[in-house]
């Protein structure tokens, strides 16, 4: 099962940091950004299949023709990211840029559902008599 393996790295990456901070604390945030990114790869090929369901879908409604779909991954694109800074600030020890990145995050997620929000309100009305 794939969530072992990703559970396991993850402890093994653990160990890794914690091992650092006693001898060599500054390679310890080196070792955060290695380990989350090998998680991240370890993913790609269950974010590739999520990627293809909701093109089949896409491809069976309406909601291709106005990027909805697309629109939807990136925005869920840049909360995972956003996530992702935000974590290996705040393990840094650096909570004021978290804070900062993650309300930029807030802030581009809020501008781009701008289109979603619009299209569900039309939807809404006119199902309203």
């Amino acid at each position: 099962m794939d969530i072992v393996k990703i559970v396991g790295i993850g402890f093994l990456t653990l160990i890794v940091i914690l091992v650092l901070k006693e001898f060599k604390k500054e390679y310890a945030i080196y070792a955060s950004i290695l380990g989350g990114i090998i998680l991240l790869t370890m993913s790609f090929g269950t974010i590739s299949e999520i990627v293809g369901f909701l093109n089949r879908i896409s491809e069976k409604t309406s909601y291709n023709n106005s990027g909805f779909i697309t629109l939807l991954l990136k925005i869920t694109g840049i909360a995972v990211l956003v996530e992702y800074g935000t974590s290996i600030c705040r393990d840094s020890g650096e909570t004021a840029i978290a804070s900062k990145i993650d309300f930029a995050g807030k802030i581009i997620i809020i501008s781009m559902s701008i289109p979603v929000i619009s299209l569900a309100l039309d939807t809404l009305l006119q199902l309203l008599p």
